[in-house]
């Protein structure tokens, strides 16, 4: 009876601990999207802006990268993403140059925001899940950031 009840506890200990780290790594996971255009993020707490989205319909994680020219997604997510491998070519990335596939995602989407045909890469040198949001989606809109909070907002006439 006191194995059981240990390992109650132990169990109890590791979903508290287990949902704190996921809240302090992702603090966005359960977006609440205001009434409007704007969408506000809280900082991570590895320093990254990280929140939930769709591409083509299915969930996915961003982390937005405004380094990132173009949307990276890791290779092994085509598939399951309906996202068809293009032409080759290189990236510049902060490991180096590699190899990736151009692809063009449908729709891409997260908070109160919907793109239609944007520009990414499958790059097979991923091999998390996370999406990188690069600047082929942020120059769609403008972003402003005050302490641990990132506001986007869709540019003036879009």
């Amino acid at each position: 009876m006191a194995l059981v009840a240990s390992l109650l506890v132990l169990g109890l200990f590791y979903l508290y601990f287990e949902n704190g780290l996921q809240a302090r790594n992702n603090p966005n996971r359960q977006l609440q999207v205001a009434p409007g255009t704007e969408l506000v993020l809280k900082r991570s707490g590895n320093g990254h802006y990280v929140f939930p989205g769709t591409i083509n319909g299915r969930p996915v994680t961003f982390l937005l990268d405004t380094g990132a020219t173009l949307v990276s997604i890791p290779a092994h997510l085509a598939g399951e993403l309906g996202l068809e491998a293009g032409a080759p070519q290189r990236s510049i990335t902060a490991n180096g140059t590699v190899a990736t596939r151009a692809t063009r995602v449908d729709v891409l989407a997260f908070g109160p925001f919907a793109l239609r045909g944007i520009a990414a890469s499958l790059n097979p040198g991923m091999a998390g899940d996370q999406i990188l949001l690069g600047m082929s989606v942020l120059k769609h809109l403008e972003f402003t950031q005050r302490g641990d909070t990132l506001m986007l907002r869709p540019l003036g006439g879009e």
